[in-house]
């Protein structure tokens, strides 16, 4: 490889990184453990951590989310208990934790900032 090609290789990390940071996720974040989405489950993915938040799409029966982090919110009861745990699987994009199967009441990722 050219050494004009590793800096631009360079350059693309280090603009990934430092855009995930803008929004609050560390860079090492993005290397997430994927969770399953409870059995038989269309799952809504809101704009903030509440019901009261618009959809902002809806993810299909299976479907696995990386999460890269976590906010309290609004109290939601699912599938593995209830819950006011959130999860941030993409920017502005959240998930009642109580339809995510992580194997934990609490937190397994780190608080949103």
């Amino acid at each position: 490889m050219t050494s004009r090609g590793r800096r631009s290789l360079l350059l693309a990390g280090a603009t990934t990184g430092a855009f995930l940071m803008v929004l609050g996720i560390s860079p090492t974040a993005s290397a997430a453990t994927y969770y399953d989405v409870a059995p038989g489950v269309q799952l809504n993915v809101r704009r903030g951590p509440g019901t009261q938040y618009p959809i902002v799409r809806t993810l299909p029966v299976g479907a696995k989310v990386a999460i890269y982090c976590q906010t309290p919110g609004e109290t939601v009861t699912g599938p593995y208990g209830t819950s006011n745990i959130w999860d941030n699987i993409d920017s502005g994009e959240y998930v009642a934790d109580a339809y995510v199967k992580t194997g934990s009441d609490g937190y397994v990722r780190p608080r949103c900032a």
